[in-house]
């Protein structure tokens, strides 16, 4: 289908409000209506915004909804406003992640501002979506992370807090950052083990918390393994925790070979995501530096 004439329409449609917007300003506008014409002036823009869409045009769409936006804060209108630049994110989105993030930024400013943390919290999310994916840039993407969790923990909202927070924990433990990664998991599986639905993902945290511990140093790793064991006695029969004693036993014995074959053997019933592969590996790294360094 040709949308050409969809992209026409609009841009007469964005001239025309503009007409409407200065003739609210001059002195006889404001005196007769300036408001209804600005009212006016903001459905043109939205229905403009929507015809670049169907173009898809996007970063006229954002433009479009970005300045229907700033006039319903002219107007007072703050929640048409935040709705607006959020649209205005969606279509820069697909165009321009920086303007994108933008305008997720302004609503999000608005909706604290109106004391609407959860729905402010759901954007920070989408913002760390857009540094992950489109933008690649961890550290950013971390810090919109722990914001949308700060905000999630402030509502009682502690599934949703934890959701953002395991992604944190994920990043710091690849970035090497594992005091953070670890207290994290920690906290998560501590959560879960008094919790009946998540009781079955606490092992997963231990797990991943005592691999963190691991990286930085074998015999905190194997004290972290026996304290999961005391607060969740379930965790001495989970595979993952027989996988760590094993692995231990073998860090201990510099036998290389003893830790590829458990994690070989935990792979074929469980497989190992790239996350667990990339901690693993680091491990047994060290275990060839060290029998390097004993030759």
């Amino acid at each position: 289908m040709d949308n050409s004439g969809k992209e026409k329409e609009a841009t007469a449609l964005m001239a025309e409000a503009e007409k409407k917007m200065k003739s609210s300003q001059s002195f006889f506008g404001a005196m007769f209506g300036g408001s209804s014409k600005l009212e006016e002036a903001c459905d043109m823009f939205v229905r403009a915004a929507n015809m670049y869409k169907m173009a898809k045009n996007w970063c006229a769409a954002g433009n479009a909804f970005s300045q229907a936006a700033c006039l319903h804060l002219q107007m007072q209108s703050k929640h048409d406003a935040a709705t607006n630049f959020i649209d205005a994110g969606n279509a820069f989105k697909k165009a321009d992640p920086q303007e994108a993030i933008n305008c997720l930024n302004r609503a999000i400013e608005i909706y604290t501002d109106m004391g609407r943390f959860t729905i402010a919290a759901k954007h920070h999310i989408t913002i760390a979506e857009i540094y992950e994916t489109e933008m690649v840039d961890i550290d950013k993407a971390i810090a919109h992370y722990e914001q949308a969790a700060d905000y999630y923990k402030g509502e009682e909202s502690t599934s949703s807090a934890n959701k953002c927070l395991l992604k944190v924990a994920t990043y710091a433990a690849q970035l090497e950052q594992y005091p953070k990664a670890i207290e994290i998991y920690e906290q998560v599986g501590t959560h879960a083990m008094d919790s009946t639905l998540l009781k079955y993902s606490a092992k997963d945290h231990f797990f991943k918390a005592a691999l963190c511990h691991f990286c930085v140093d074998m015999l905190n790793a194997k004290l972290a393994v026996q304290k999961y064991e005391e607060m969740f006695p379930a965790f001495s029969d989970a595979r993952e925790c027989k996988l760590l004693k094993k692995l231990l036993d073998a860090y201990e014995e510099q036998n290389l070979e003893a830790y590829t074959d458990s994690v070989k053997e935990f792979d074929t019933i469980s497989r190992l995501d790239q996350w667990l592969t990339t901690m693993l590996l680091r491990i047994k790294k060290t275990i060839q530096d060290d029998e390097s360094d004993l030759r």
